[in-house]
């Protein structure tokens, strides 16, 4: 069975403030973005004693043990008792960038599996066990537009049409931003006034900027001015609406497409 994981992009992200289990409250649009993915089969290994995995395509930071499309066969493992697989993941969607890929392929291993196995979970049983694994795992298993609260783990369906827009995303060769520094500058941020995002988005499109912020871009942009860059030449192209996606690295802008 191959299925193709997405990304996701955060329209706006507001950071509340640190919870008391050291994570952070957000605010965010969570936005689905098909053109962007990776490849990811699997394989029942019927003589296997463990799950097999291989990572091809863009290289990754982690070794394949720890690949969160493991992580999701051993908790459905332990929860059901599923046979080993062999998972084969090709990346095309960059780590590190804001994107959610690793979140995606968790999510979509749990899906994978639930078919392979006939096991008739619903998308609500899927979407705790994918809470076990990472915050935004859970998105992904709807995989449709939502505001998201919590760590972004707390989903609300959002009536979110962008017909008559396309979307491009872009990453600045060789920049990184890592959580921790992301992070780090927003603890120090005060901001007075934040708008509702479910009524912002509804606002047009090109009505947007300067309204649907990511609070990230304030301590970012600054310390990364190639992402600030990229940014500004998707409004220099057209762009009706631009912005970093997560704490970065990664860009999105819309364009009018009619």
């Amino acid at each position: 069975m191959t299925t193709h994981p997405n990304c996701k992009i955060n329209i706006g992200l507001q950071i509340v403030g640190r919870r008391a289990d050291g994570y952070h409250e957000l605010r965010t649009i969570f936005m689905p973005v098909h053109s962007m993915h990776d490849t990811l089969t699997i394989e029942p290994q019927p003589d296997g004693e463990d799950v097999v995995m291989t990572q091809q395509g863009i290289a990754l930071d982690n070794a394949a043990a720890d690949n969160l499309c493991v992580a999701a066969w051993r908790l459905m493992h332990s929860e059901y008792g599923i046979p080993p697989v062999a998972i084969t993941l090709h990346k095309g969607i960059p780590f590190g960038a804001g994107l959610g890929g690793g979140s995606s392929d968790a999510a979509f291993t749990l899906k994978m599996l639930n078919a392979m196995f006939a096991l008739g979970l619903d998308d609500a049983t899927l979407s705790r066990h994918a809470a076990m694994i990472g915050a935004d795992c859970p998105f992904f298993i709807y995989n449709r537009p939502a505001y998201a609260t919590g760590t972004g783990d707390v989903l609300e369906p959002i009536g979110l049409s962008l017909d008559g827009y396309r979307v491009e995303v872009s990453i600045p060769e060789g920049e990184h931003v890592s959580t921790r520094e992301a992070y780090a500058g927003v603890d120090c941020i005060n901001i007075d006034h934040r708008p509702d995002l479910r009524q912002a988005a509804l606002l047009p499109v090109e009505s947007w900027r300067g309204v649907i912020e990511n609070e990230f871009e304030r301590t970012v942009l600054p310390a990364h001015p190639a992402i600030a860059s990229l940014k500004q030449s998707f409004y220099d192209r057209g762009a009706v609406y631009a912005s970093m996606t997560g704490s970065g690295a990664a860009v999105f802008a819309f364009f009018a497409s009619f």
